[in-house]
């Protein structure tokens, strides 16, 4: 009976750090899907809705040299001003200079970007809708002696 609970509770233990592992693990994602893909022309509606953000993965925002001297920048705002690119009153400028620019998504939310000095309407802004971390759910097993293609 000992032998029992001791198994029980190291079958937990080890479910339990399966979740964490999970939980911890961050994903960087190239917004537009490249190093240097923040940049007028690129479809980054259809490139966010393909993936999968989740709470504390970062963002990398990337452009080249040829877009820095028009003083690009990047820019959280909220749903209003990336809506109609209003890129004065923003929450908060990540813009670091260089062209490699990050952000950290700390909450479960929408986060709205834009880019400012008219490239918005140049179709330079992105949604990303943030999801807690879940852990997948456990794939059923067939019962011994079932015909798992009845299933």
């Amino acid at each position: 009976m000992e032998v029992f609970r001791f198994n029980k509770t190291m079958l937990l233990m080890m479910i339990m750090t399966a979740m964490m592992w999970n939980m911890a693990k961050a994903e960087e994602h190239f917004v537009g899907g490249g190093k240097q893909r923040w940049i007028p022309g690129n479809n980054l509606t259809k490139w966010s809705l393909n993936e999968h953000f989740r709470v504390n993965d970062w963002l990398f925002f990337g452009y080249g040299e040829e877009y820095q001297k028009y003083l690009y920048h990047v820019l959280e705002v909220n749903k209003t001003s990336y809506e109609n690119c209003i890129d004065t009153g923003f929450i908060k400028n990540i813009t670091r200079g260089g062209g490699r620019d990050v952000f950290l998504l700390t909450e479960a939310k929408t986060y709205y970007f834009i880019s400012g000095g008219g490239f918005c309407q140049r179709g330079v802004k992105v949604a990303i809708d943030v999801n807690e971390h879940v852990a997948p759910a456990p794939q059923p097993t067939p019962h011994k002696g079932s015909n798992a293609s009845n299933i």
